[in-house]
């Protein structure tokens, strides 16, 4: 770690008085055998750990991606190859540091390898708010190994971050915690004398609603015990009863977190009752959800994401009123939107359902992360640059509306493809029309059917 003159200064005025601190952060694990959950990424040989151990040689290290929700662990695994490695380590964060940053890091890596043959690990926080720009400017270093970058973001890599920095790097997912082991992480916090040191009792009730809250975010669970903890000292209470927690949690959730409890159990009922037609149901929760301040624009959010995964083409209107729903809620906020809501939730739980197009991707996208991909077709490529036909590239195509019908019998997939059907239409609602459709394209084209199963 390379900090600057404040940083030194505020790591040294929590090391004297660490109460000065957050609890989220007093309780940071220092060692792997700290850490709660992630046990996928800690095996022995994986990469997580081959860099806290220091592993070297011509199979060094590589270069990693932490992905996952916020509060499981990414920072805290950095935190903690920073302190067992004894490689330089030196931390960045996307939101304040740009390419000048960057190239100082990088060269002053390039400079200890050369002169001291010593190593660096740069870890990059919320890398997914780098520009692309920026993101090519970790290349370099990246691929001749001038630094081993461990990469946090929140956000889906395959959108946020470029191909190039992807290829050279190892992408590791997170998962949210657990209950066990967030009760893990709050009972050590309760006795270990870096949190609260047996100061106060958790009794089970209270500890339950900690759970439900913390929605598999330790931050936010150690947060919300934080809160309740003062709360009950400040009355001298040697217990946090759930009453405390009850009056603290909203408080603490303002303090500590600008997203806000995200409300993620009654968000996930609101959409498994659109999806099993229980409109009373669904209107309950979004009751919930509305009554507890939540952001209109999430909720409106997750009707979109509802409506192709769970409506489809089963009803083509469902996708265009979320998304009129959607424009609605942010020109006109609460307490109007509650109506606009309604009208979209009622429609949708009413809605005849297919999930038909939601597997029909997830599919396509399980071969392509196999492998199955295989250049374009030469006669579908890109004809229209200079030397193109040298190539061979769109000769041979036939141009579908000058074909009677419109359908045109020619291979449009890659050969590693061709025969692989993604799409099956149910017979619901109106989708049953497309089920017809697809049969008769499908038997124009030439289409083998068999399925879009590798085995």
């Amino acid at each position: 770690m390379e900090p600057d003159l404040f940083t030194a200064a505020a790591e040294d005025r929590q090391e004297k008085d660490p109460s000065s601190s957050p609890l989220a952060v007093r309780m940071r694990p220092r060692v792997l055998d700290e850490v709660v959950g992630q046990q996928h990424l800690l095996k022995p040989g994986s990469p997580l750990r081959r860099l806290v151990e220091g592993s070297g040689g011509p199979a060094g290290a590589s270069s990693v991606i932490l992905w996952g929700p916020p509060g499981t662990g990414k920072t805290t695994l950095a935190y903690v190859v920073s302190k067992a490695t004894n490689k330089r380590f030196v931390e960045l964060s996307a939101i304040t540091a740009g390419v000048k940053e960057v190239r100082a890091v990088i060269e002053s890596a390039r400079r200890a390898t050369g002169g001291f043959g010593k190593e660096t690990v740069l870890f990059l926080d919320e890398i997914h708010r780098f520009s692309k720009a920026q993101q090519d400017s970790l290349l370099p270093a990246v691929e001749n190994r001038w630094v081993t970058l461990i990469a946090a973001t929140t956000e889906n890599p395959y959108f946020s971050i470029i191909s190039p920095l992807l290829s050279r790097s190892l992408l590791l997912t997170l998962e949210p915690l657990t209950d066990d082991d967030l009760r893990d992480l709050l009972r050590r916090a309760l006795t270990d004398e870096r949190g609260l040191g047996g100061a106060v009792t958790l009794p089970e009730d209270a500890e339950a609603h900690l759970l439900r809250i913390a929605g598999g975010d330790a931050r936010r669970a150690l947060t919300a015990l934080e809160a309740a903890a003062g709360a009950a000292l400040a009355t001298h209470e040697a217990e946090i009863t759930l009453e405390t927690v009850e009056a603290t949690v909203d408080r603490a959730a303002v303090k500590y977190d600008r997203d806000g409890d995200q409300h993620y159990d009654v968000a996930s009922a609101l959409i498994k009752s659109i999806r099993g037609s229980d409109v009373d149901a669904a209107l309950h929760y979004l009751a919930r959800m509305i009554e507890a301040g939540e952001d209109p624009r999430f909720i409106a959010r997750r009707l979109m994401i509802s409506a192709s995964e769970d409506i489809g083409l089963a009803d083509h209107t469902a996708l265009p009123t979320a998304v009129a729903a959607a424009q609605a809620v942010a020109m006109i906020g609460f307490p109007e939107a509650a109506l606009t809501l309604s009208h979209a939730t009622i429609a949708l739980a009413l809605a005849p359902k297919s999930n038909a197009a939601t597997l029909a991707i997830s599919a396509a996208q399980e071969d392509v992360r196999k492998g199955l991909a295989g250049p374009v077709p030469a006669h579908l490529r890109d004809g229209h640059y200079k030397g193109a036909a040298k190539l061979g590239h769109a000769q041979g195509y036939v141009y579908p509306h000058d074909v009677q019908g419109g359908i045109a019998a020619q291979q449009y997939a890659p050969d590693a493809v061709r025969d692989r059907l993604y799409y099956t239409p149910t017979r619901h609602g109106a989708e049953a029309r497309y089920a017809d459709v697809v049969e008769r394209v499908r038997e124009r084209l030439g289409r083998t059917p068999k399925g879009a199963d590798p085995s």
